[in-house]
């Protein structure tokens, strides 16, 4: 079988995804860490298992990709429309999701550790059984699938993530000493 360059799999995948999926099949230990992708429409891509450490998604249009058992620590998602994605498994830490659209995804066992949610769209998608959940940086403007969705002890209405906890001593401090 071939082998190709980073650049030559990133045509590949654009041009041919299904000629790129059949020579993923032959191969362990794909590295296509830090390839950027931004703006690229992808259809029926199968990035199962596949090392993208660090590459970039933002301003693209993902449907029907395989991320399962993917690592996808630190890439870059950012404004991506997603749909009906499998993130099975995925290894998300650090993801930036910043104004997503990640509808009808699949999220099963993924983890979702220090993921940035701000502002993302995840409605329908199922993230009842994924990981870390209550890790992930989300806001006020995060849109979140129905309750059976969530994994059980998640709360969806809790608006403050990690990043937001203070200490009680971090009070404003008002004028003639008035708390």
């Amino acid at each position: 079988m071939l082998d190709y360059t980073k650049d030559e799999l990133l045509s590949l995948i654009g041009k041919t995804p299904e000629q790129f999926n059949e020579w993923k099949k032959d191969r362990d230990d794909i590295d296509l860490s830090e390839v950027d992708f931004s703006g690229i429409v992808l259809k029926d891509v199968d990035f199962s298992g596949v090392d993208l450490n660090s590459s970039s998604f933002a301003d693209s249009d993902l449907s029907l990709v395989n991320f399962s058992d993917a690592d996808l620590t630190s890439v870059d998602f950012t404004r991506a429309n997603i749909v009906e994605c499998d993130f099975t498994d995925a290894i998300l830490t650090g993801a930036d999701c910043s104004y997503a659209q990640m509808t009808y995804c699949t999220f099963a066992g993924a983890d979702m550790a220090g993921c940035i949610l701000a502002e993302s769209d995840l409605s329908n998608s199922d993230l009842s059984s994924c990981e870390n959940l209550s890790s992930a940086r989300y806001d006020n403007d995060t849109q979140w699938p129905d309750n059976d969705l969530l994994p059980e002890d998640f709360d969806s209405e809790c608006a403050d993530d990690l990043s937001a906890l203070k200490d009680e001593d971090d009070a404003p401090i008002m004028s003639d000493g008035e708390y």
